[in-house]
């Protein structure tokens, strides 16, 4: 049975021990193993692996403490071994030492080795059988020892203490604040000798709190660095956002992100909207314009300065706005009393829905739209004149059409003449007899298309396909309807081509171009000629010309 068989077999069995159609596992004791625990629980490290199913590795059982000293046997890496005094045979040519050759030897190469000098400098190799299987060859902790780590820990420390050490130095240097508290407590001392105690003094501790050293560190308060754009590690990233890379920018350096991730989502509703909206939000508006104020006064010669003095430069700015709006209303008075219109700006003119945009008149609809308690909103009217009949007329001009003359009338007297009077009932029967009994029938008659009026003509042989070539712009008589050419003569229509095509990349010779000219001036040009021109036109129109460069032909 191959490896491949072994595993399915072994797959079905824990299948069917899950689905309950096998016995479930015993382990050493002959206690049922849940084939539902997972393999991670059910496995045992290699280190404590007896080669039996069960669950003993997860109990306290004395019984696998033993094989827990699989983790001491490992390879030792300080033993040595003999060292010879001559060279023998069977040793490294190089160094001397045995248990490997010259060429896996990892000595210094010498130029005469120790076959040649007969001197031995390395120790043979201790060769130690360690019993190790898959797992216990690729554990990266297999054979380290824990004790070396406490050299790694005395050595963190002194450095640490020497760091503390050198630190302290330097602070009684710079700040001498020792000496400086002593000079303070005994002014403070030789105060209270000659004054006695009081109340109300107060305790000078808190002055040497910012330079105390805080709990677990020793930081210098005068030098410290704050760390800026940190965020709560449950906030989402900026980043994070919008992760469309044509989105705004991001800089990882500085953390900031200047525009806003959302570009169609108003700033207000957003929770980020860049850097750039906070700084313009709050006071810095009012910041900035203290400074251009600071700015412009100092220029004035004023002596003014926001950081030097902000609280002078902050009275006299909001001084100079109350001034300037005192003078800006003081000189709309003075308009005013010049010019006069006061009552157009005032809103005791304009009413209280229009002041307030909103009114208390109740208005109520149903479902459908009709009004049921209320008063109907005004319908908006237009800037033009409405219901303004001229000439005693009772219709605007363009309510009727004629469709004799075929213009547009008033509907009133059936006048087609913008200026005239409305004669009423005598204008309709004026217009009426203007024309005749049979023109009137045919009037009267439903009109057909264009198109079956065509259809009409080809049919009677009086369709004038040139003249009506020359009407849609086509000298050469071209028609959209090759239907109207009737039969075609196939050799013709393959000469009238050829000659087309030549025409369109100009070369034809002066003669043919002489006998095209005739032709259209005597109108003798043929149904071919015209089929050719059609169908040279679709050629040029069509995208896939490379494709059918013999152009289309239906032969």
């Amino acid at each position: 049975m191959s490896a491949r068989e072994e595993l399915k077999k072994k797959r079905e069995l824990e299948e069917a021990r899950k689905a309950g159609t096998a016995p479930a596992e015993l382990d050493a004791d002959g206690k049922p193993i849940n084939p539902h625990i997972p393999q991670y629980i059910s496995q045992a490290p290699w280190y404590m692996d007896t080669g039996k199913p069960g669950l003993g590795h997860q109990r306290l059982n004395r019984e696998y403490d033993s094989s827990a000293e699989k983790l001491n046997n490992w390879y030792d890496r300080s033993i040595k071994g003999h060292k010879a005094q001559k060279f023998r045979k069977g040793a490294c040519d190089n160094c001397g030492a045995m248990g490997h050759s010259k060429k896996d030897c990892v000595e210094r190469p010498r130029k005469r080795g120790a076959n040649k000098t007969n001197r031995v400098t390395q120790y043979d190799d201790v060769v130690q059988q360690t019993a190790t299987d898959f797992d216990a060859k690729r554990d990266r902790w297999n054979g380290y020892d824990p004790a070396s780590h406490k050299r790694v820990v005395e050595e963190y420390a002194a450095v640490e203490q020497e760091r503390r050490r050198i630190q302290e130095e330097e602070l009684d240097k710079q700040n001498s604040l020792s000496a400086a508290k002593k000079v303070v407590d005994a002014t403070k001392q030789k105060i209270k000798d000659e004054f006695g105690s009081s109340d109300e003094d107060e305790d000078d501790e808190d002055k040497y709190a910012d330079n105390a050293d805080a709990v677990g560190q020793n930081v210098d308060s005068n030098n410290r660095i704050t760390v800026r754009n940190l965020r709560i590690r449950e906030d989402t990233a900026k980043y994070l956002m919008n992760l469309d890379i044509e989105s705004a920018h991001y800089d990882p350096k500085t953390r900031s992100m200047r525009e806003a991730p959302h570009s169609n989502v108003r700033p207000e509703d957003s929770t980020f909207a860049g850097e750039n909206f906070l700084r313009n939000s709050g006071d810095a508006a009012g910041i900035q314009n203290t400074q251009l104020f600071a700015w412009q006064s100092a220029n004035r010669g004023h002596d003014m300065h926001v950081q030097a003095n902000p609280t002078a430069t902050e009275m006299a700015h909001g001084a100079f706005k109350v001034k300037k709006e005192e003078i800006k209303d003081s000189h709309k008075a003075n308009m005013l009393g010049r010019y006069g219109g006061e009552e157009y700006i005032t809103p005791s003119h304009i009413p209280k829905e229009i002041r307030l945009g909103q009114t208390e008149e109740y208005v109520e609809y149903s479902r459908s739209g009709q009004l049921i308690k209320g008063k109907e909103r005004a319908i908006a009217k237009s800037k033009y004149a409405e219901d303004v009949y001229p000439g005693n007329h009772q219709s605007v001009f363009g309510s009727w059409f004629s469709m004799e003359t075929k213009s547009w009338g008033y509907n009133c007297c059936h006048s087609t003449i913008y200026t005239s009077y409305c004669q009423g009932e005598a204008g309709k029967e004026a217009s009426k007899s203007t024309f005749s009994r049979h023109e009137i029938e045919e009037a009267s008659k439903p009109q057909k298309s264009l198109t079956e009026q065509h259809k009409e003509k080809i049919a009677a042989g009086t369709a004038d396909l040139k003249a009506r070539a020359e009407r849609e712009g086509n000298k050469y008589g071209f028609s959209k309807d090759p239907q109207a050419l009737g039969e075609l003569d196939k050799d013709k229509l393959k000469a009238a081509l050829d000659r087309e095509r030549r025409r369109k990349t100009n070369d034809l010779s002066r003669a043919e171009l002489e006998e095209e000219a005739t032709k259209i001036d005597t109108g003798k040009v043929t149904a071919e000629d015209i089929e050719a021109r059609r169908l040279v036109k679709l050629d040029d129109d069509d995208p896939l010309k490379g494709a059918n460069s013999e152009g289309l032909l239906p032969l």
